[in-house]
């Protein structure tokens, strides 16, 4: 998103005014094995010895200036410092990334009017496998099923989620379904559905979408045969809510939702057994009034905290979590140390958090308190053009 009205207006100026189409990139179709190399030799992706991880960088190459692919990057698990890399080059907008449970393949989104979904080999020199349709315009999100077999993407401009089937080598197969939210009725000012985003509930039960543009999050049966998605439930915002990101707790009875535009937070319980998801009523974010346009939490492994990245205001909100996931406390907001939060997400040991910041292209590095936890700035901000996504291995 390159101003805070809304993601329709990055697509509209990317999808309809032709920048996309003027990308580079390598021709379109359903399974093109693009030819690529990364720039230089890629280290180790998990360097224990040296205390370092691996950071990869979502982007949007269509932008100016914008990112040339998947940025690759490292950083320092103690001072979260971050030093660049490589660049995985051949996938157009990858704006959004995820990784198989296996740690073998990375995933990412083709955010563009014919949308895709891209396949990276890491442990064979970042080669890229291939790109599958998404059926949609402007995927903007994607998941893998913990059972590692099938791909889950979320297609905004459409308003319509997906599945692919995932090979034994990590690549994308066929698209084997493809559900449009066709109702309820698009909210306030929305001109149809816009499907933000798609994840599995930690049970393995259910697999939940959220959509913007209907106020609603619905809730689906994968059938782990066929590949295909059945609606059981839906649960419905209050119009002009705008939800975007939702974020289970550890528990798996509650989950919190990022509200785009209404700056609000909403926690919703939830049943496994059936698929039902209770929103509660909208709470604060810490920013004051106006539209701070929040894009997503993150909720501690041991389900203490929870953060909020909110866009608008550069911050990111502190919750503790009470009752056992079912309340939030607002406790206070930080300074993010870069413009517009797009994505945040912790390390894998929990005690870094990493922000990417659209607009000021950086990524910034936060120590968390394990007893409090307060954010603590760590290292200096990263350069990197359009990063709209960040995942630290």
């Amino acid at each position: 998103m390159t101003s805070p009205t809304s993601r329709r207006t990055l697509l509209g100026a990317l999808l309809a005014g032709g920048a996309l189409a003027a990308a580079p990139g390598l021709p379109r179709s359903a399974h093109r094995p693009a030819p690529h190399r990364p720039h230089h030799p890629p280290r180790p992706a998990h360097p224990a010895t040296r205390g370092t991880g691996t950071l990869y960088l979502g982007t949007y190459t269509s932008t100016s200036p914008g990112g040339t692919g998947v940025g690759v990057a490292a950083y320092d698990r103690v001072a979260g410092s971050i030093t660049a890399r490589t660049v995985v080059t051949g996938v157009e907008n990858p704006s959004y990334l995820a990784l198989h449970p296996t740690g073998s393949t990375l995933y990412a989104v083709d955010e563009q009017q014919n949308g895709g979904v891209t396949a990276v080999a890491l442990a064979d020199d970042l080669r890229v496998l291939g790109t599958r349709s998404t059926g949609g315009a402007g995927p903007c999100h994607l998941s893998v099923h913990p059972g590692g077999r099938w791909l889950l993407s979320a297609n905004y401009t459409s308003g319509s989620v997906a599945v692919h089937p995932l090979a034994d080598d990590g690549s994308v197969g066929e698209r084997t379904d493809l559900v449009a939210h066709g109702s309820p009725a698009p909210g306030p000012g929305q001109d149809g559905p816009h499907a933000h985003q798609i994840i599995t509930s930690p049970d393995g039960g259910h697999v939940l979408a959220v959509d913007l543009g209907n106020d609603t999050v619905y809730t689906y049966r994968l059938d782990e045969t066929r590949g295909t998605l059945e609606q059981v439930s839906y649960a419905a915002l209050r119009p002009g809510a705008g939800p975007r990101h939702l974020t289970f707790h550890p528990g798996g009875r509650h989950a919190y939702l990022a509200c785009e535009l209404d700056n609000t937070a909403v926690v919703c319980g939830y049943d496994p057994a059936t698929g039902t998801l209770t929103p509660g009523d909208p709470q604060s974010t810490g920013t004051g009034s106006g539209t701070s346009y929040p894009a997503q939490f993150l909720v501690t492994g041991d389900g203490r905290f929870a953060y909020l990245a909110n866009r608008g205001h550069n911050s990111i909100t502190r919750y503790a979590v009470g009752d056992g996931g079912a309340a939030l406390r607002l406790i206070d907001t930080v300074p993010v140390g870069g413009d517009f939060p797009r994505h945040t997400a912790f390390s894998p040991d929990g005690t870094l958090l990493f922000a990417a910041n659209q607009r000021s292209g950086t990524v910034t590095a936060f120590r968390v308190d394990a007893e409090s936890g307060a954010l603590t700035s760590a290292g200096t901000p990263y350069a990197a053009p359009a990063a709209v996504c960040v995942l630290p291995v």
